[in-house]
């Protein structure tokens, strides 16, 4: 999901100040990469790929985790992060972790549900209330059985989940205040079925468009809108060419951070130790940040000419079940999955 069109003076400097307030939430300043001449005599040198901007306060914290990991490790571990799609898309890079030739990649689980179905189940449309109930199943035995799904294609992914956050609808035409305003509506969504579904389930158009093309979509009326949680909103600017954002929360995604298990297994007991516990502990200051951060940012897109809307979202719930979604999801899942799903979101079918 890296993102188009950021080269612009206008775009570096919305940027810089996004990436000021990212690192300002996320902790104590630390280095936010590993010196190169400590990189360069590392006992262990390993690449993390990653397709959104160095601003996102995930990318931030991942640079800020491995900087720990460099310095507490005395040298031995040096990770560097690769922000922007520097080594492929999200596909790629899932391709090149799994051969090895990368050794982390962060990203959604609506994109790792393309290789590990099961880790798109957090994707399920409108399945949870809030942050409370995703949390406790992210680090409870839903997001357990999402990690057991790793192993089969030798990988490896961290204990805690990252935050992307709750997905949100904008658009340059309407504003979507019940289900019956997504008919017709076209709108880019990700290359992810749950989320090609969600939509077409309410009459929509959904078109699967790589991140680094939205903004060019979006300005030239390819699609009138798109879905994404308002960090991306902020980064990539989407606001500049959409007018409305209707708060759906629709969907809750994070971002899994996955290793090459071969690669894991050649560290020593010790640095794993280390890399699994500052990964972890990063994640949670960043579940926080995030949420903090969308406050935030919500009242500065309006001050930039978004108008705002949050629809009553019982109605989308009872139309997802009217036509079918959540019993065709809980198929393809199958009835163990879903029930420890529907354990932290409540019935869904």
């Amino acid at each position: 999901m890296a993102h188009g069109g950021l080269s612009s003076p206008s775009r570096r400097h919305s940027l810089k100040r996004f990436a000021a307030l990212g690192a300002a939430a996320l902790a104590p300043p630390l280095l936010l990469k590993p010196s190169t001449a400590h990189a360069a005599g590392a006992e262990f040198s390993y690449k993390l790929g990653i397709a959104l901007a160095p601003s996102h306060p995930t990318t931030a914290g991942l640079q800020e985790a491995c900087a720990t990991i460099l310095r507490e490790s005395k040298g031995r571990l040096a990770i560097e992060v690769f922000p922007n799609s520097q080594l492929g898309s999200d596909t790629d890079m899932i391709s090149q972790v799994r051969s090895g030739a990368i050794d982390f990649v962060s990203t959604a689980g609506l994109i790792w549900g393309t290789l590990i179905p099961g880790a798109s189940i957090s994707g399920v449309g409108f399945a949870f209330p809030d942050y409370d109930a995703v949390f406790n199943a992210m680090d409870g035995e839903l997001g357990a059985q999402i990690r057991s799904g790793f192993a089969k294609a030798g990988l490896l992914p961290q204990a805690k989940i990252w935050d992307h956050g709750f997905r949100q609808v904008t658009s340059s035409t309407r504003q979507i205040k019940t289900p019956q305003d997504l008919a017709g509506f076209k709108l880019r969504v990700p290359p992810s079925p749950a989320l090609t579904s969600l939509f077409k389930a309410f009459g929509a158009a959904p078109a699967g468009i790589n991140m680094a093309e939205v903004y060019t979509s979006l300005q030239t009326k390819i699609v009138d809108g798109q879905e994404n949680p308002l960090t991306i909103v902020e980064t990539a600017k989407l606001y500049e060419v959409q007018k409305y954002c209707s708060m759906t929360s629709h969907v809750w995604d994070g971002f899994w951070l996955v290793a090459n298990l071969r690669k894991w297994n050649a560290l020593p007991e010790d640095l794993r130790q280390l890399a699994s516990t500052t990964f972890d502990a990063q994640a949670l200051r960043q579940r926080q940040a995030v949420r903090a951060l969308n406050v935030r940012l919500a009242d500065e897109l309006k001050s930039k000419g978004m108008t705002f809307n949050t629809p009553e979202l019982a109605p989308f719930r009872q139309e997802l079940k009217k036509s079918g979604f959540y019993a065709d999801w809980k198929k393809k899942f199958g009835p163990e999955a879903w029930a420890t799903l529907e354990k932290y979101a409540g019935n869904l079918s």
